[in-house]
This record gives structure tokens, sequence and C-alpha cells, in this order.
């Protein structure tokens, strides 16, 4: 992950540097504040910025109000670093926009807490902007079904835009999450499978209740079975 490092101090500089370089981070280096607003104004700008208050142009805190007033980087996570250490500092600096704030001279073990909190902030945002990309992209395919379907008057097929006439459950099942359970309504069950029931009872009756053809041997025995009665 990429980290913006905005100190115009040569020491202070080189050795956040170079411990936000053990930790695996890519640097990226400004030496004041117009260099790091040109720097998070760009198309491929960090997404985690560490910037000093007090430093030439835009100083730390100024910094932070412009990133937040502006909506496209307001997703940048913005750490605040300085020498003043007071409650009121603290609060003006993180009313100014700042997301953390870090005292000099600072500890490693806790800028390193702290930009791992920014590195999980950052891509918990990066997922959610995922999800509501996904979630636009899935009401964009319900939207489809609301407009105007030809349908045919006859079969009920549904034209797509290939002019290919298709059953309606396949149109749907292609432009939407749904999925289809086959069953009879009561008014088809009446005017479908009821005339066949129908049909089938007085069979039934005639057959004594039974739909099996029922087997009468013949009244003359075939020949060779008549137990000898017809013998000369």
């Amino acid at each position: 992950m990429r980290v913006l490092l905005a100190e115009d101090e040569s020491t202070s500089r080189q050795v956040l540097r170079a411990a936000l370089e053990r930790w695996g981070y890519e640097v990226v280096l400004a030496l004041d504040g117009d260099q790091a607003l040109e720097v998070l104004q760009a198309e491929d700008r960090p997404l985690i910025a560490i910037v000093n208050w007090f430093m030439p142009g835009v100083d730390g805190a100024e910094l932070c109000r412009r990133i937040r007033s502006t909506p496209d980087l307001r997703s940048i996570y913005m750490i605040l670093l300085t020498a003043r250490d007071s409650t009121e500092d603290i609060v003006e600096g993180l009313q100014a926009g700042a997301d953390d704030y870090v005292t000099k001279p600072f500890d490693n073990d806790v800028m390193r807490a702290r930009v791992q909190v920014g590195a999980r902030v950052v891509n918990l945002r990066s997922e959610l902007a995922n999800r509501v990309i996904e979630l636009e992209e899935a009401l964009s395919r319900v939207t489809q079904l609301q407009g105007l379907l030809p349908i045919c008057s006859y079969c009920k097929r549904i034209r797509d835009d290939h002019d290919y006439w298709q059953q309606v459950e396949g149109y749907i099942s292609e432009h939407s999450d749904a999925r289809f359970s086959h069953s009879i309504c009561p008014d088809c069950h009446d005017r479908h499978i009821r005339p066949q029931i129908d049909e089938l009872e007085p069979r039934e009756k005639r057959s004594g209740g039974t739909s099996k053809t029922r087997f009468d041997p013949p009244s003359d025995p075939l020949p060779g079975q008549d137990g000898g009665r017809n013998r000369t």
C-alpha cells in the first residue's frame, strides 16, 4: 500500500520513511503542503497520508480541510504529525479533518499501529465501495424488467433484445436472480385437470371401482378344453 509522507524536516522525514519501507509500505515524499496537495489530487494518489502540521505552503491542518471538502478525496486517511500535544491542539487537528493525531517525537511501535489502523480503514472503505457498485448493478438488472416487454398475445413468449422469442420464465431468469418452481393454480386445475378426472370417474364406476379391464372367459370352450363333453 502506498503512503504519502509530507514532512519538511529532513531528519524526521528520513527516519519515518525508513520505518514505513521496513513495514512494507511504498512511500511517496512531499517536502511541503503544496506538493502534498498535488500528490493527493493525482489519479494514482496514495490512500494514506502522514502530514506534518507546520510546513511551508499549505500547512497540515489546512491540507486536511481541503481534502475533506473535496468529495473525490474524502476517503484518504489523514494522519496529522506534530509536536503540539495539548488537548486543544489535538481537538483542533481532528476537527480540521484528520483521522488520527501523532505527536513528535513519535514511538515507532505506536506509529506502526496507527498506520495499520489506517490501512484497515482504507481496505474496508474499498470493500464497501465495491459492494455499492455490485448493488447498483443488481438494481440495474432488476430495473430492466420494469420496461416495456414485447409479449405474444397467444403463447405469451417474450421477444428479447436479439429478436429471439423465449418463454417468460427463461427471460426473467436471464435478467434477474429469480428462479421458478412450477405448480398449478386453482383456475387452471379446474380448466385442465378436473375434466380429465371427471372423464376417468365413469370408467371406474363401470369397471366396479377400478380402472383396470376385467377378463371374462369366453362362453364356448376352446378346442381341447371342453372337459370331454363333446367327444364323439
